[in-house]
C-alpha cells in the first residue's frame, strides 16, 4: 500500500519493465479486480527477469493500479475494501457529508505536499490522468480516472503515511459515495466542472505554488460536495 522508496542506483534497471507492464495492463483494458497473468507468464511475456518485474509490480501497487494477495496472484484496479482493512464499521458509521467534510480537511493540505514534493514523474502521471479523464467514454471510466488522479497527488506528496490514510479514507469514500455509479452508458459533458479544476490543480502543483495548490483543491472539492447535495 505504501509507496515505494526508489534509490536512484539501479533505477534504470526496472524502468524498461515497467514501461512495458503500463503497456500491457492498458492494452488488455482489463477490468477492476482481473487477476494478471502468473510471474513466470509475465516474464516470457515482457521479455524481463523476475526482480525487474517484480519492482515494477511494486510501483504500479503503490499507485494504486493493482494489488497483491499472497497465493492467489495480482489484480488490477485497487485493492477491495476487505483487503485494506476493517473499514466495514467505518462506512456502516458514517455518511457522504462526513466524508466530503474529512476530504475537505485533509486534501488540500495533501495537495500542497505535493506542491512542495511532486517529481517530474509525478506530474506525468497526473497529467495522463486528465487526459484520459476527458476520454472517457462512461461515467465509471471517468471516476476511475478521478480515482487515480487524486491517488497521484497524495503520492507526490512523498509521504508514506499519508498514503495510507488516504487510501482509508478513499475505501470509505468508494463504499459511502461510490453507491451511486451513473449509468455506463452516459459521461461528462466536455463542460463538465472538474476537468478545469483538475488542471488548476496540476498548474499549482507543477509550479510549486503551495498556497494556490491548496486552494484548487478546496475550490474542487466543494464543487464536488455542492453537487453530491444537489444529486447531479
Amino acid at each position: 500500500m505504501f509507496a515505494p522508496v526508489e534509490p536512484a542506483e539501479g533505477k534504470q534497471d526496472y524502468a524498461a519493465a515497467l514501461t512495458q507492464l503500463r503497456a500491457f495492463v492498458a492494452q488488455k483494458e482489463m477490468e477492476s479486480n482481473t487477476r494478471l497473468p502468473s510471474e513466470r507468464e509475465l516474464c516470457e511475456s515482457l521479455g524481463v527477469s523476475r526482480g525487474e518485474l517484480r519492482k515494477a509490480l511494486a510501483i504500479l501497487e503503490s499507485e494504486g493500479q493493482v494489488w497483491r494477495h499472497v497465493g492467489k496472484g495480482t489484480f488490477v484496479g485497487q485493492r477491495p475494501l476487505e483487503d485494506i482493512g476493517d473499514v466495514t464499521a467505518l462506512t456502516s458509521q458514517t455518511n457522504p457529508s462526513e466524508v466530503m467534510r474529512a476530504r475537505l480537511l485533509i486534501e488540500p493540505a495533501i495537495c500542497r505536499e505535493a506542491a512542495l514534493n511532486a517529481t517530474s514523474t509525478d506530474i506525468l502521471e497526473m497529467r495522463l490522468c486528465l487526459v484520459r479523464a476527458r476520454e472517457a467514454h462512461t461515467w465509471r471510466q471517468y471516476e476511475n480516472w478521478d480515482n487515480r488522479f487524486h491517488r497521484s497527488i497524495v503520492q507526490g506528496a512523498r509521504n508514506n503515511l499519508l498514503v495510507g490514510l488516504f487510501d482509508t479514507l478513499n475505501a470509505v469514500r468508494r463504499a459511502v459515495v461510490w453507491g451511486r455509479l451513473r449509468p455506463n452508458n452516459n459521461a461528462p459533458e466536455p463542460s463538465h466542472h472538474s476537468f478545469a479544476e483538475h488542471d488548476a490543480i496540476v498548474a499549482a502543483i507543477e509550479t510549486r505554488d503551495i498556497e494556490k495548490a491548496g486552494s484548487a483543491m478546496q475550490t474542487h472539492l466543494m464543487s464536488v460536495e455542492r453537487k453530491l447535495r444537489a444529486g447531479d
